[in-house]
């Protein structure tokens, strides 16, 4: 099965790197920012920043977990973690402000984060169904059925496809988000231009996982147009 060819660990070997050095990086550097002291905690520099613009509708919640912060479009709600919501240090005022940085894009219209947002369900289905379909095709194949497996496996690849477009599109949503956090932190003088190097360490860690999220997907992608593009045999 080709889920067990050596050649697929070897298409991943990069981005399964990269992503081990990126989630050292984050968790280094997190730890680092927050032993900094910062004037405001997490969710109040957040508030600081959508109150600023105009954004007093825009709610923001406490939620359970480790780094499990994001905005949630459809509610319209900031949601931050436990270790970011209380607590006064810069790491947690920077992630803060990343996540506010993604409702001022909602507000504005930002035409990447609104691509995401629609491309959100069939990425979901396609990070499900994709690849269930190929192993499902792969087996009928082998097993001799000559026409629907590779129609299954091809449909599994398109539906991949889908999960690839939403990291592309991710990125720059992501990397918008941190640029717009760190210029309005120093702007409405919640963190000092000279206190910033922590916040920018701690945002620029976070977007390496996000590269390499989008790196794996698409050498995935890769590997299974290589594998079954021009093959109907396992």
């Amino acid at each position: 099965m080709w889920f067990f060819d050596p050649m697929y660990f070897l298409f991943l070997a990069p981005a399964m790197l990269l992503a081990f050095w990126a989630q050292m990086r984050v968790k280094s550097t997190y730890a680092a920012a927050s032993q900094h002291p910062a004037s405001l905690t997490g969710a109040a520099a957040a508030r600081h920043m959508l109150d600023s613009a105009g954004l007093q509708s825009v709610a923001i919640e406490p939620i359970r977990g480790k780094l499990t912060d994001h905005y949630d479009p459809s509610a319209r709600v900031l949601r931050l973690s436990e270790g970011v919501y209380g607590q006064r240090n810069l790491a947690a005022v920077g992630i803060a402000a990343h996540e506010a940085g993604h409702a001022l894009q909602h507000a504005k219209n930002y035409a990447p984060l609104t691509i995401r947002n629609l491309a959100v369900p069939a990425a979901s289905f396609g990070s499900g169904i994709g690849m269930w379909s190929i192993m499902g095709g792969a087996i009928l194949t082998s097993q001799g059925a000559q026409s629907f497996g590779p129609m299954l496996i091809s449909f599994g690849i398109a539906a991949f496809s889908a999960v690839v477009f939403f990291q592309l599109v991710n990125l720059p949503v992501e990397f918008d988000a941190s640029n717009r956090a760190k210029a309005q932190l120093v702007e409405y003088g919640i963190v000092s231009e000279h206190d910033m190097g922590p916040v920018r360490k701690v945002l620029n860690a976070a977007g390496w996982t996000y590269v390499a999220a989008t790196l794996q997907s698409v050498l995935t992608l890769l590997y299974l147009l290589m594998r079954f593009g021009g093959s109907s045999n396992e």
